[in-house]
């Protein structure tokens, strides 16, 4: 494969072309349109001056609230397991032992593991490692803005790497003089900043290669080529761009290592420039997880506020047509008979105007100029089109909080209604989570070596000695789960179970196990938990 820079921005530079072909406008103009359309910045470029108020009613916003909202609300749930593990009551019970006891005499210094059930403890580890990971990369928070990205362009994508100078607070020895340097780092890509070499392959896996673009300052390129061993030579290739600035490109790719195995490999480079040489990342795939808002014949995604901003154009000047029409009946124009009146005059109440003439003459020197009337009907159709974009969005009144409660049960059913609506996105989106947690197995198994990992569970803070070899050819499955919200019939259930559990009918294991399905994380082993303390 030819990795020379020029071969890369040729690479970058058809990706620039395919991405500009689709739709109508293309993907850069398109995303720049509705990002501005969210925003609320609905008129630019109408033409339609200042002098009048040009009345927004951002129903785009409000349809991508709702549904990130309700995406973002439930409650995620993310396991590992290994196939040939078994999880038995048993199991629980011997795994929980051995987690007191390698709590009690934990350390930050790594020793092997001598345990009978090695790999159950392995994979709790990392279960909870994977969400103290979570919290110090911020993952919410990077999860909400690919959200929000995949809602105005069409796509969300979070990138893993392996930072080989971050600071872990770890070291391998006691007296405190090898730190372990190295840890993952995730970051938000932005749909416009990413290609793909077969963009007609949906499959991300399947892809010959991938390009990430970033503008950066040219002082940090530098500074990153002579962290990595560059020459000064070759550096000085780089050329700023303006503002300071050079495009750097990272491509990532597929390629036997020295084992036979296929494994991912990557470059940098600027145009002149090779920043970092080809390395092997140390995984087996691709490092990226990509949620597609809707899905179209190419990976890109499509998005669904391009569909919503005729309805947006329509409804702002709809309304603001009638803003106008009522602004001109209660404050309409003037006409002044200038041969009458010499002065100026304006709409200020109580003003005295003086009129040269006779009496038939004043009645004509000031008139004012009837404005169309407006039938009862043009609101009711203003109204209807907003109703209409939101219900065929998904996002009726009752979803939204907007519908008055005279009926609890015809709410509940639009409610429900509106949610099975999300449904395909609901799995899209945990999918991508899912994805998220794979990636990071990857690096779990094929980067940390030997370090302890940090454990926060129900015996407080502890490490776990972790030898990232021992498990790398293990089989890891992923597992998400989400708490969702209750529809009818699981709170009509809950309220039974309620009533039950206080007339002491039921015991609080009985009412766990038989709570809807994800109302309650982990609720099988909290009622063993109840269980085994009553014994």
């Amino acid at each position: 494969m030819n990795n020379s820079p020029e071969n890369i921005f040729g690479q970058y530079r058809e990706g620039i072309s395919y991405k500009k072909s689709i739709g109508r406008l293309g993907l850069y103009e398109q995303s720049r349109i509705n990002e501005r359309f969210y925003a609320g910045d609905q008129w630019n470029g109408a033409g339609c001056g200042t002098e009048r108020p040009l009345v927004r009613h951002n129903v785009i916003k409000r349809i991508g609230n709702f549904k990130m909202s309700h995406l973002a609300a439930a409650n995620i749930s993310i396991n590992y397991s290994a196939e040939g593990l078994t999880d038995t009551r048993a199991d629980r019970e011997k795994l929980k032992k051995l987690k007191a006891e390698f709590a009690k005499n934990s350390s930050v210094i790594y020793s092997p593991v001598n345990c009978d059930n090695e790999m159950g403890m392995v994979i709790s580890a990392l279960n909870s490692y994977r969400e103290v990971t979570a919290a110090r990369v911020e993952l919410d928070k990077k999860l909400d803005k690919a959200l929000r990205q995949a809602y105005i362009t069409g796509s969300g994508v979070i990138y893993t790497y392996f930072d080989p100078f971050l600071k872990t607070g770890l070291y391998a020895d006691k007296i405190g003089g090898t730190p372990i340097l190295g840890d993952i780092v995730c970051e938000n890509i932005g749909i416009e900043n990413i290609y793909f070499a077969d963009p007609g392959c949906l499959e991300l896996q399947k892809q010959p290669y991938i390009i990430l673009a970033e503008r950066k300052k040219v002082e940090d390129i530098v500074f990153e080529g002579k962290r990595f061993g560059m020459s000064s030579t070759q550096l000085e290739r780089i050329k700023d761009e303006g503002d300071g600035k050079a495009t750097l490109l990272t491509k990532l790719f597929k390629k036997a290592g020295q084992d036979g195995e296929t494994k991912i490999f990557a470059i940098k480079v600027c145009e002149n420039a090779v920043v970092r040489a080809e390395w092997d990342i140390g995984v087996r795939m691709y490092p990226i997880a990509i949620f597609n808002w809707e899905s179209r014949n190419h990976i890109y995604g499509d998005s669904e506020v391009t569909y919503l901003i005729p309805n947006q154009i329509a409804i702002n000047r709809m309304i603001t047509a009638g803003v106008w029409a009522t602004m001109s009946a209660g404050m309409p124009l003037m006409l002044v008979n200038g041969d009458l009146v010499d002065k100026e005059i304006s709409n200020d109440p109580g003003q005295i105007i003086k009129v040269y003439g006779d009496a038939e003459q004043i009645k004509t020197a000031v008139s004012y100029v009837e404005p169309p009337s407006f039938t009862d009907a043009y609101q009711s159709t203003v109204n209807q089109l907003i109703y209409n974009t939101l219900a065929q969005s998904g996002a009726n009144e009752s979803s939204l909080g907007d519908g008055e409660a005279n009926n609890t049960s015809a709410i509940i059913e639009l409610r429900e209604a509106a949610a099975t609506q999300l449904t395909t996105l609901k799995h899209s989106f945990y999918g991508f989570v899912e994805d998220i947690a794979r990636v990071w197995a990857e690096f779990f198994v094929n980067h940390y070596g030997k370090r302890c990992l940090k454990v926060s569970d129900e015996n407080g803070v502890w490490y776990f000695p972790f030898d990232s070899k021992r498990y790398r050819d293990v089989l890891f499955s992923v597992s998400v789960t989400a708490g969702e919200k209750l529809g009818r019939g699981e709170a009509e259930t809950v309220e039974v179970l309620n009533r039950l559990l206080d007339k002491g009918a039921i015991s609080p294991a009985q009412y766990l196990r038989r709570l809807p399905k994800g109302i309650m994380p982990d609720a099988e082993n909290l009622a063993e938990e109840i269980e085994e303390d009553k014994i």
